[in-house]
């Protein structure tokens, strides 16, 4: 099957190009909680493809779904094109998986963590070696091949987790919130790495994110997803334009009085207000010239002082309040317990 979808090269063209993931209807419940509800999407064969919500909002409950660790409550997830309820094995050999938690042995040296992984997989001795040097050449850990895990930086083994979930050559690569936990130093080099490694195989890759420059830098199209739902998707200059009003303004305040944002909401042209703390408001508009000089004399008459004013662009975080009503922000779930059955063959 394949599908109409942005180009792999991440410029925003279209091409016509098969199917990596199918994921059709897909429901996961514990007990009365639905953790996922009724998602439909497709991903392309060589596209990278953001899922973006708070931390709760069912994304990692998807992934797990999607790579056969958790059954699907109803609907069908298909993995370069096996049904991930019948024909998981084949559906985990095209796959790489690195998860939230770094779950690599801290015991073992860097190329040992790895070797293990190839020999899971079946890879024979001869293609071990070589895919282990180049992996830890793509990754930068080469230096560090005979070190115990324990003794690496977070940055440097998450590098190794991905490195990991690559040596037996998937398809498919999915990644659950890789940057989490990471300095902003460390997040940047990860996505470098990302994209090097993304040049050099041919790889579909799914990750999921509660960061939005990093879906906005990585992602060829992004699915929002808030409460178990999907509430938008598509690429991310799309999902900014789909916007309403076409300037952003960020002003600061010295002690606002009572009902300012009101205030603010009133003003001609003015689309939506997001108040960031007690000062600092973020603005939405239609005509960005005209609201600043209203904002200006708006404040002089009410005799607030203007601190800061700046016009930016349009981001992923006014589409995510424009699409939910709210900010993107951790949100505390109740936790559901299940058991796990057992499934015959490799786990990702």
């Amino acid at each position: 099957m394949t599908v109409v979808a942005p180009g792999a090269n991440g410029n925003g063209s279209l091409a016509q190009v098969p199917l990596a993931i199918e994921v059709e209807h897909i429901v996961k419940k514990f007990g009365d909680f639905t953790a996922v509800n009724d998602i439909s999407f497709q991903v392309a064969d060589g596209e990278i493809f953001g899922l973006l919500g708070p931390n709760g909002a069912g994304k990692s409950t998807l992934i797990r779904m999607m790579t056969t660790l958790i059954p699907i409550t109803s609907g069908h997830a298909r993995i370069a094109g096996h049904d991930v309820e019948k024909q998981a094995d084949r559906a985990r050999r095209a796959i790489g998986v690195i998860p939230q938690a770094l779950t690599s042995d801290l015991d073992l040296t860097v190329e040992e963590n790895l070797g293990i992984y190839a020999k899971l997989y079946d890879v024979p001795a001869k293609q071990r070696k070589q895919s282990i040097d180049e992996l830890l050449e793509l990754v930068d850990l080469t230096k560090w091949r005979n070190a115990q895990t324990k003794t690496l930086s977070g940055g440097m083994r998450r590098r190794l987790e991905i490195a990991r979930g690559l040596v037996h050559h998937p398809r498919i690569f999915f990644l659950d919130e890789p940057t989490t936990g990471l300095d902003p130093v460390s997040r940047v080099a990860v996505w470098e790495m990302l994209s090097n490694i993304k040049s050099r195989r041919q790889l579909t890759i799914l990750i999921t994110t509660h960061y939005m420059d990093e879906a906005d830098r990585l992602c060829n199209r992004i699915a929002i997803v808030d409460h178990g739902k999907l509430v938008a998707l598509d690429t991310p200059v799309a999902l900014k334009s789909s916007v309403p009003g076409s300037n952003v303004i960020e002003v600061q305040f010295a002690t606002p009085p009572s009902g300012w944002e009101q205030r603010l909401r009133s003003l001609p042209a003015v689309t939506s207000v997001q108040a960031e703390g007690a000062e600092m408001f973020r603005i939405l508009t239609g005509d960005g010239p005209r609201t600043t000089t209203q904002l200006v004399e708006a404040a002089v008459q009410a005799g607030v002082p203007l601190r800061s004013l700046s016009v930016v662009n349009t981001t992923l975080d006014d589409v995510f309040v424009h699409y939910t009503g709210r900010q993107l922000r951790d949100e505390l779930v109740k936790a559901y317990g299940f058991v796990m059955p057992q499934r015959p063959g490799l786990q990702p």
